[in-house]
């Protein structure tokens, strides 16, 4: 089956990496189920993959991808929940947690096989291609909002860098969830993107607010960490789920943070569950992902190449 795959890790030229073309279908497992991909989408965690980060050289070739929606053997239409190793179904009891690319061949083919508890039933209400953004970035940024910050209707948020995937799902869930959204981006492009998707006002990176917000979405890292910081209200919440600028600040905010009782939370991907009610809010609300431009499975390295230059706003989708 055609795929897009790591054959070789750079870190500093992950792109050297990936490789198109065939690669063996997957293997019937006790307890899995493969799904035949409809859509899969891009996420930074597939350029971490390419550089090395959550796996090795023997695990080589790695099909990547960890999103995915598509025809399950039973003929239903599901959506892939990427965390495999969460309660031990259809693996052993052991085994450490880990997402699809790190362990197990990835959703940028034409199948993948995963655990049959890891499959969710697709709203009628989504497409294939709205779907396959939602169970990494678009999960992430759910669990970022409403477990994690737990902030509540009218509260104000601050969305660091506008235009990546989980920045614009925050926007788009805050703003459906009745949450007063500010955001930032380099681009005056971006900022007017930013507010047509329901922010309520957004800024260039650095600049003052309104006002101090009860909760900040970091994903940027070390090029916005103080500013985060400086925009939160006493005892506030900065979450923080990435660094794509990188995790070491010039200046941590030491002082700031536990003189303001600031609390800082990592939060990573969510739950099955999570992603259970992220579908059924989208559904209901009539809350679609954000999707920059979908492109045929064929072309998987100018998805790659736009989301690694930062050249987006939301998701890019792949169809085998």
């Amino acid at each position: 089956m055609f795929a897009a795959y790591a054959e070789s890790l750079d870190f500093a030229e992950p792109l050297k990496g990936l490789a198109l073309g065939e690669r063996p279908a997957p293997q019937a497992r006790p307890g899995w189920t493969t799904v035949t991909v409809k859509a899969a989408s891009l996420n930074h965690h597939d350029l971490w993959t390419l550089r090395g980060i959550g796996i090795t050289e023997d695990r080589l070739p790695m099909i990547l991808g960890c999103d995915a929606a598509g025809i399950d053997e039973d003929g239903n239409e599901v959506v892939v929940h990427s965390v495999i190793g969460a309660t031990g179904h259809g693996v052993g009891p052991r085994e450490p947690q880990t997402i699809l690319t790190e362990r197990y061949q990835g959703t940028f083919a034409e199948q993948v096989t995963v655990p049959a508890w890891n499959v969710l039933p697709k709203p009628a209400e989504l497409s294939f291609e709205e779907a396959a953004c939602l169970p990494t970035a678009w999960l992430t940024a759910y669990r970022m909002l409403f477990t994690n910050a737990g902030v509540r209707p009218g509260d104000s948020v601050l969305v660091q860098g506008a235009g990546g995937g989980v920045a614009t799902a925050a926007i788009v869930l805050g703003s459906a969830a009745g949450l007063r959204v500010y955001a930032t981006s380099r681009t005056e492009e971006k900022r007017a993107r930013a507010v047509e998707l329901g922010a309520t006002d957004a800024f260039e990176p650095g600049a003052r607010l309104p006002h101090r917000v009860d909760a900040v979405i970091e994903t940027v890292g070390a090029a916005t960490w103080s500013h985060s910081l400086k925009c939160l209200r006493r005892g506030g919440t900065l979450v923080i789920s990435g660094a794509t600028s990188g995790d070491r600040p010039e200046h941590a905010e030491l002082t700031r943070i536990f003189f303001l009782e600031l609390r800082v939370v990592g939060s990573t991907m969510g739950s099955k569950d999570e992603l259970a009610d992220l579908l059924s809010f989208c559904a209901a609300k009539g809350v679609r992902p954000v999707i920059d431009e979908v492109l045929p499975l064929d072309r998987a390295r100018q998805g790659f190449e736009k989301m690694a230059a930062g050249d987006l706003f939301g998701k890019v989708v792949l169809q085998p």
